[in-house]
């Protein structure tokens, strides 16, 4: 059985998006399986040194063995030369020169960090069997929660930029040619901060999809009115409204995948705007993913409140896909049971994820 757990405290953006502040004492350790075995050496003519960053498998800092407090707080393994920030890059370590690899850019929530972002949705886990390029860095912005202090959180002025040195970077180092598709992935306002960016300039004929990490649904999907991190005494917060922000339909094409947990919205809309842009079929549902094992982090100092996050554990989800989209665009809606805003996704439900995002359609980078 997989027992983990992280120390993240999260604090609520008055958008209804989450915060995750990291404290870098005082963590409880985490639980997590025995490492791999490292990857056999690698042929000549793979690539294992890209942007500097050696590649190793399983992926480098990944919680194990109960050392989590130590590791999530780490600023990455590559570097923006423009700014000077680190991020985490993780690839295939058998990848091959002119291979096609599909390129994510995994944004944390406000007051998170990279690592915890690499946990809380862990494609790196998967890199090599679905050729998977992931890059994970840190916002340096920050902004005020209401009347309490500012927080870690994606600001234009201090983020975009760097946002898209990585981009640049990744694709110039991988090459144009072989971004078979480039995905943004965001968890609350880091999914808040994909929808903002996708059909910007820089992004609208790069991505070709956006992952929704409970951070906003394009057709709105309701949070419920105490939706936020509990009271210190662990009570519910004050009722109020709370949404994401309503953007009206993106004037540029992508794929959307939208996860969310059970308690965090009053229900799943049965239908799908972005799907009628795409003269989608009717929205079908998929059989449910079994998740046997837990995910890696959780909010260990405000779990309990079923809103917020309970301690990490097996799961199911609900998959709903809705077919027939013209372009062979990919549009769903994951739904995990029983579960809140911070606890990570588990193995299988993550796979599920990637597998939708592989077999959507790609090529704006490439083009």
């Amino acid at each position: 059985m997989r027992i983990y757990s992280a120390w993240i405290p999260m604090l609520l953006a008055l958008t209804g998006l989450a915060a995750c502040q990291p404290e870098t004492s005082d963590a409880p350790e985490a639980q997590a399986p025995a490492a791999a075995e490292p990857a056999a050496a690698a042929e000549p003519d793979t690539i294992r040194n890209a942007l500097g960053v050696a590649c190793t498998s399983p992926p480098p800092m990944h919680c194990q063995d109960g050392d989590c407090a130590e590791k999530v707080a780490l600023p990455g393994n590559a570097v923006d030369p423009a700014s000077g920030r680190k991020f985490f890059l993780d690839y295939p370590c058998d990848l091959q020169p002119g291979e096609d690899v599909t390129f994510i850019l995994n944004i944390h929530g406000a007051g998170s960090i990279a690592n915890w972002q690499r946990h809380y949705f862990p494609a790196m886990d998967y890199k090599d069997e679905y050729r998977l390029v992931i890059a994970t860095p840190t916002a340096a912005g920050s902004g005020s929660m209401g009347s309490g202090p500012g927080i870690r959180m994606w600001m234009a002025e201090q983020d975009d930029a760097h946002l898209q040195n990585i981009a640049s970077m990744v694709i110039e180092e991988f090459g144009a040619e072989n971004i078979r598709a480039f995905w943004l992935a965001g968890h609350s306002q880091g999914g808040g901060t994909s929808h903002r960016l996708v059909c910007t300039d820089f992004y609208r004929d790069k991505v070709d999809g956006l992952l929704s990490l409970s951070g906003g649904r394009i057709g709105r999907a309701e949070l419920v009115a105490a939706f936020g991190p509990p009271a210190p005494d662990g009570s519910p917060p004050e009722p109020r409204q709370r949404r994401y922000p309503e953007r009206g339909l993106p004037d540029c094409d992508f794929s959307h995948i939208y996860t969310t947990g059970e308690h965090e919205i009053v229900e799943l809309p049965a239908d799908s705007p972005w799907a009628e842009h795409f003269a989608c079929s009717a929205r079908i549902r998929e059989p449910d993913v079994v998740d046997t094992e837990p995910g890696w982090v959780q909010d260990t100092a405000r779990m309990g409140y079923q809103v917020w996050g309970m301690a990490a554990r097996p799961g199911t989800a609900e998959v709903y896909v809705y077919p027939d989209c013209n372009d062979d665009r990919v549009v769903a809606d994951v739904v995990r049971i029983d579960k809140g805003h911070t606890e990570g996704l588990e193995p299988e439900v993550t796979r599920r994820i990637l597998e939708l995002m592989i077999a959507a359609p790609g090529g704006k980078v490439s083009q």
